[in-house]
C-alpha cells in the first residue's frame, strides 16, 4: 500500500473518533476575554452555507483577497482558490516581500517558500525556492504529484521545471538596489509592521463548506543563506482542519515556530474557543515567552467550521481582508499593546 492510500485509510478510521472528541471537547471561554459572543456549543455543528463562501488573508492584500473570493463565488474549489489569490502578490513586483521582486537573501539571493494544506488533511511545502514565481502552486503539486510533503532548494526547482513552471529571475532592479544599499551598513533589525516582510497567508472556505489554505513569502529581507522562517512550516504558518477551521500566521517567523502558533489555534477552537479569542492566546503564548516581545511583530488570522472570524498582533497596525457576499472589507486586527 502506498503512503496516500495508506493516509486515506487512517483518517476515515479517525474521523468517527475525531468528530466524537471534538464534542465532547467543547470548553468554556473566559469571560475576561475580548467583546466576544460567549459559545455554548461547538462551532463546527453550526454550518450556515448561506455564508459561504469566505476569503481572509493577511495584511491589505487588497486585489489577492478579492480574486480569492470572486473565484470562490465561481465554484472553486477553497484551495485553487487560496492558490489564485496569493499568486496576485507572488507575480506583484512591488511586492518586495513575496514572490518575484522580494527582496534577497544577504548574498543576494531571492529564494521563496510556501505551503498549501487541503481540506482532506493533505499538504505541501517548499523552501529556499530559486527562480520560480509562483511557488504556492508548485507546494500544491509537491502534495498531488510527488510520495513528499515538503522539497527544498534545488530539488524544489528542478521538480517545478518537470511540471512546466518557467524559470524566471526573481530579484528586479529594484530590490537589487535596495540590497546594494544595505550592504553598506549590513545591519538587520525588524521594523514593526513590516518586519522586512509581509508574508501573505489566505484562507477559504468554499461553496460546499470545505476549508483550505496556502501561504507564501521571500521571507526575511537579507536573511542568512539557507533560512526558513514559519510560513512553509506546516502548523506554525499555517494549519486546517475541515472538521474545525484555519489559521494562519505572519512576523518574525522565528518567534512564531517556536509555539506552533497556527495549529495550536485550530486545536483552541477545537475545545471550543472563538477563532478571536484563540488567536489572542496563542499570541498570549509569545508574548509570555518573550521579554522581549516590543522589539518584533507577530499576528494571526484564523477562521472556523461556521465562517466566524478572528485576528490578534502584538503590536498595532496588523489588518486582514475578508471577502464574503461580494463585499472586500479591510478588518483592523486588535493588538495585545496599545498604540
Amino acid at each position: 500500500m502506498d503512503r496516500r492510500k495508506f493516509l486515506k485509510n487512517a483518517s476515515l478510521t479517525s474521523i468517527g473518533l475525531a468528530a466524537g472528541s471534538s464534542a465532547l471537547a467543547c470548553a468554556k471561554i473566559d469571560k475576561n476575554s475580548s467583546d466576544v459572543t460567549q459559545q455554548k456549543e461547538d462551532t463546527t455543528s453550526i454550518i450556515d452555507n448561506t455564508n459561504f463562501p469566505v476569503s481572509i488573508c493577511t495584511w491589505g492584500f487588497v486585489d489577492a483577497n478579492a480574486k480569492a473570493g470572486q473565484t470562490l463565488e465561481q465554484g472553486v474549489k477553497a484551495l485553487d482558490a487560496a492558490i489564485a489569490g496569493v499568486a496576485i502578490e507572488e507575480e506583484n513586483l512591488t511586492n518586495t516581500t513575496v514572490g518575484k521582486g522580494g527582496a534577497p537573501d544577504r548574498d543576494g539571493q531571492v529564494t521563496l517558500d510556501a505551503c498549501v494544506m487541503d481540506s482532506s488533511g493533505d499538504c505541501g511545502a517548499v523552501v529556499c525556492v530559486q527562480n520560480i514565481t509562483n511557488v504556492a502552486l508548485l507546494a500544491k503539486k509537491v502534495m498531488t504529484e510527488t510520495p513528499h510533503v515538503i522539497l527544498a532548494a534545488k530539488g524544489a526547482e528542478d521538480f517545478a521545471y518537470t511540471q512546466g513552471f518557467k524559470k524566471e529571475n526573481l530579484l528586479t532592479e529594484a530590490s537589487k538596489k535596495a540590497w546594494e544599499d544595505w550592504k553598506k551598513t549590513s545591519e538587520y533589525k525588524p521594523i514593526i509592521n513590516i518586519e522586512n516582510h509581509d508574508t501573505i497567508g489566505m484562507l477559504c472556505i468554499d461553496k460546499d463548506s470545505d476549508i483550505a489554505g496556502a501561504c507564501t513569502t521571500s521571507g526575511l529581507s537579507y536573511k542568512m543563506k539557507g533560512r526558513v522562517g514559519d510560513s512553509p512550516i506546516i502548523g506554525s504558518g499555517l494549519y486546517v482542519d475541515n472538521q474545525v477551521g484555519g489559521a494562519a500566521a505572519t512576523g518574525l517567523g522565528e518567534e512564531i515556530l517556536k509555539t506552533v502558533g497556527s495549529f495550536l489555534i485550530v486545536e483552541l477552537m477545537r475545545n471550543g474557543m472563538h477563532p478571536q479569542q484563540a488567536c489572542e492566546e496563542a499570541i498570549n503564548r509569545i508574548v509570555n515567552k518573550n521579554k522581549n516581545h516590543k522589539d518584533f511583530q507577530a499576528a494571526y488570522i484564523a477562521i472556523n467550521k461556521a465562517g466566524q472570524t478572528g485576528s490578534y498582533c502584538i503590536h498595532p497596525g496588523f489588518a486582514y481582508m475578508k471577502y464574503q457576499h461580494g463585499k472586500n472589507e479591510r478588518i483592523l486586527s486588535k493588538a495585545f499593546l496599545k498604540a
